[in-house]
């Protein structure tokens, strides 16, 4: 149902001005205008709600009933719009976003961190999902933006690299290559790896640099991943309880999660993943999620 805005307004001012002239100088409109609201609205009603004379007006019986609650709902009206244009202004607000697990263990605590001191009302639902399931949620309106490893972009999404991250070894202190500050791959093949899975969007970078198998591109090279996980921070935890060493991105690592953990440098090359922050084409971002996007993007 089509709600005459414009017509209740029109009533409601001719009612408390007691003519249509005043009305029409209170609400900044012509007098005919003022009339033509009114028209409208009675023509939609089906009824009756000010008698006019040439001298006077007064209101029907339906009129009377209505004026109350024809200045309650301007009011509500009125109430809920200054509402949300406050709420604009002060960026409050609930956000979603989206983001690969990684970024949730060392990148983004800070950040959300520095926001909510900022905003302490605001609550926050982080979605941590694989890279393409971030890209869904952002596509589904699940999230209002997401941190993806870069990749072709879905038409509809625009993406802004953020950060390089790149591929490390990790491996507990009493690993072989525990006191190494950098290795090459050909280094790691007498070793049992931990790699990530194939449904893994790590996993399909490391294919592209190491070819399919983690060989072909590089025919000489020939690892020996024993054991294939989903998430990193399983890798990790992998690593931590002495299963084998792991190749995972950089920020993977929590900071002093591990105390035997050593992180080693990958070289031969150098391979890293490119996070980008994405978000809807056709979007706009919330006042508290622009903010939000705008500090993660620095």
């Amino acid at each position: 149902m089509k709600i005459d805005i414009l017509g209740v307004q029109a009533f409601v001012a001719i009612a408390d001005c007691g003519g249509f002239q005043k009305a029409a100088e209170l609400l900044f409109v012509t007098q005919t205008a003022v009339t033509q609201r009114l028209r409208n609205l009675e023509t939609f009603l089906g009824v009756v709600l000010i008698e006019r004379t040439t001298r006077s007006i007064a209101l029907t019986g339906i009129g009377k009933d209505f004026l109350p609650q024809a200045r309650r709902l301007l009011l509500e009206l009125s109430s809920t719009l200054t509402e949300i244009r406050e709420t604009g202004k002060a960026q409050r607000g609930d956000v979603s976003i989206a983001c690969v697990p990684t970024v949730g263990i060392h990148y983004l605590p800070k950040i959300i961190e520095e926001y909510s001191a900022r905003f302490p009302d605001n609550r926050i639902k982080i979605l941590d999902h694989a890279s393409s399931d971030v890209e869904a949620s952002v596509l589904r309106r699940e999230a209002e933006f997401g941190i993806v490893v870069a990749a072709p972009n879905h038409p509809e999404l625009s993406s802004v690299p953020l950060i390089e991250d790149q591929f490390v070894l990790v491996c507990r202190d009493d690993h072989p290559l525990a006191r190494r500050r950098s290795v090459s791959w050909k280094q790691l093949e007498p070793h049992p790896l931990i790699f990530a899975g194939h449904v893994n969007g790590n996993r399909a970078l490391l294919d592209n640099y190491l070819g399919g198998g983690l060989s072909q591109a590089q025919p000489d090279l020939t690892l020996k991943v024993h054991y294939e996980v989903q998430r990193s921070s399983t890798a990790v935890g992998l690593v931590a309880a002495g299963i084998a060493a792991a190749v995972v991105p950089n920020l993977a690592i929590q900071q002093g999660a591990y105390p035997r953990l050593r992180i080693i440098k990958l070289k031969d090359p150098i391979l890293s993943r490119t996070l980008a922050l994405i978000t809807r084409k056709a979007g706009h971002l919330s006042p508290a999620a622009q903010v939000l996007y705008d500090m993660i993007r620095g």
